[in-house]
């Protein structure tokens, strides 16, 4: 996979990406890498390829807050991993890490996203 470089005049785009559970999140800082269902990764492919930068902020499910942001750092490939076990997700991609802290959403409620009915951002 290549590594994205920087694309003037192109979107940057930002993707919330929510896991079941935060041993994911603590491999996925470790070591670099993430994966996700097979559904995000057409969607996550065309946003790296068509964007000057793709930032995915990370969130565990029920957990009330962030656990960090990243940016996505390669294509997602075919080459799957053993650390997420059989879970059903597909190829891995590179990920750089930039803040790896927990976050409460209260710190985030004063931004809506406009793409999904102005809703608060979580």
């Amino acid at each position: 996979s290549k590594s994205p470089t920087r694309r003037p005049y192109m979107p940057v785009r930002y993707f919330i990406m929510k896991s079941s559970n935060l041993q994911n999140i603590d491999i996925s800082q470790q070591k670099g890498v993430w994966s996700t269902t097979a559904s995000n990764e057409r969607k996550l492919n065309r946003a790296f390829w068509a964007s000057s930068m793709v930032y995915l902020i990370f969130s565990v499910q029920g957990s009330g807050h962030f656990q960090g942001f990243a940016r996505m750092a390669s294509e997602i490939g075919c080459e799957k991993s053993q650390d997420w076990g059989s879970a059903g997700f597909g190829g891995v991609f590179k990920v750089e890490w930039i803040r790896k802290e927990s976050i409460p959403f209260q710190f985030a409620h004063h931004l809506l996203n406009p793409w999904n009915d102005n809703k608060k951002v979580q």
